[in-house]
Formats: structure tokens, C-alpha cells, sequence
């Protein structure tokens, strides 16, 4: 079961089968992420496979990682299977619970 955290805060946890992998990155389903940690932020930035990302920084305890979890709203075609999914970086530890 992957698990996203960060100072301390498990930002996302989800069964293995809900989970994507795109370029390395695990994208967590948004039903499984706890968006209290999350705040939207102004950074986008465009891929030509997959589209617009909008970014979001993560908020835990008074610290604050500045864009470190992106997600596409509303990718292209060739993406689809990661809509509205939520991927992290910039620190954020990864794990795979066994």
C-alpha cells in the first residue's frame, strides 16, 4: 500500500491497484489523498503528452514545500488514466507499506 508523507503528515495512502506510475512518479487517486495539507498554488507548467499541471503546496505543521505535489485536472488523451490524480515531489517520501 503506497504512502505519501512529509514533515511527519501522511499526505496520501492508497491500495497498490489504485495507485499510477507515469515517468517514475507515483500519482495517488484524489479520494485517497487528504487535502487539508494542500493548498493551490499559481505554478503550472504544460507537458505536450499529458497537458497543463496545476501544482499545489503542502502545508504541515507551519512549514511550508512549495509545489510539491501536481496533479492534471484534465490531461490529454494520452494521459487520461491519471485525471485528477495527485503526484508528489520536493521531499516528499514515497513508500511502499508492506
Amino acid at each position: 500500500m503506497p504512502k505519501a508523507s512529509w514533515n511527519g503528515a501522511i499526505l496520501a495512502e492508497a491500495d497498490t491497484d489504485d495507485v499510477r506510475v507515469v515517468e517514475g512518479h507515483v500519482y495517488f487517486p484524489p479520494e485517497s489523498v487528504d487535502h487539508t495539507y494542500l493548498r493551490q498554488s499559481k505554478t503550472r507548467t504544460v507537458c505536450p503528452v499529458k497537458g497543463i499541471a496545476s501544482y499545489y503546496d503542502i502545508a504541515v505543521d507551519g512549514e511550508v514545500n512549495r509545489d510539491a505535489a501536481w496533479c492534471y485536472a484534465s490531461p490529454k488523451l494520452a494521459a487520461e488514466e491519471i485525471a485528477g490524480y495527485v503526484a508528489f515531489w520536493k521531499g516528499v517520501e514515497i513508500e511502499e507499506e508492506t
